[in-house]
């Protein structure tokens, strides 16, 4: 059986496989932004990672539900921008105080912080999810 045929495994495999990625990026990201150590940047990535993997299981959900009842089908360039923006809007406002306590600034570097990785992840995102349809097929929501 295709993967498409089970959406659930799909999307587990999506978001370790994306979280993989993410914390490699946000871990050299947060390098280069924030007086940190490698140490640091990694295990406050692998948390950050933590979090939007769950934020992704249930965004995802509710994105492949909300797709599935458009007349228009398949995942055009205005889908995964719409989908890249709701994502990582939603991470961004669930991780400000995280970020902002871990590496005990203020919200407004915080968000300094996050507007910068939200950039990196937007480009991430969007290119990981077309080659993850690529290789794995569309889901059956967007077909």
């Amino acid at each position: 059986m295709a993967l498409h045929e089970h959406p659930r495994l799909r999307r587990i495999l999506y978001a370790t496989l994306f979280e993989t990625g993410g914390v490699l990026l946000s871990t050299a990201l947060l390098l280069l932004m924030a007086q940190t150590t490698g140490p640091t940047s990694f295990v406050f990535s692998v948390l950050a990672a933590t979090v939007a993997m769950l934020w992704n299981l249930v965004f995802n959900s509710l994105f492949e539900r909300w797709e599935a009842r458009q007349t228009i089908r398949g995942r055009s360039l205005a889908r995964r921008a719409l989908h890249a923006v709701l994502f990582e809007t939603g991470l961004a406002a669930l991780l400000l105080p995280l970020t902002a306590w871990w590496f005990a600034v203020p919200l407004l570097t915080a968000f300094f912080y996050e507007s910068a990785l939200i950039l990196g992840f937007l480009c991430y995102t969007w290119a990981f999810t077309w080659a993850f349809d690529r290789i794995f097929g569309l889901p059956a929501s967007a077909r």
